[in-house]
């Protein structure tokens, strides 16, 4: 294996790095959530999620349109879309 190659993990940006950018990029913060469901519609699921609601029809905030744009572009700075 070559000192330069990556691994699946070293490639991923962390939701730190992610807000830090997005901050930087666009004067805004986004949430763990935010990125979450971002990730989620892309199918970049880490782990199964072990903080469930417990009520089946319990709901979560809906993530505004500019933050997705603005994890949609991080992530593609980070090369993980």
């Amino acid at each position: 294996m070559d000192e330069l190659d990556l691994t699946s993990a070293e490639a991923k940006a962390t939701y730190e790095e992610i807000r830090e950018w997005v901050q930087e990029e666009y004067g805004f913060n986004v949430t763990r959530l935010n990125i979450a469901q971002v990730k989620q519609k892309y199918g970049i699921i880490e782990r199964e999620n072990y903080n469930k609601p417990k009520s089946p029809d319990s709901r979560q905030p809906g993530c505004p349109e500019e933050k997705i744009k603005a994890i949609e572009e991080a992530m593609r700075h980070f090369q993980m879309i």
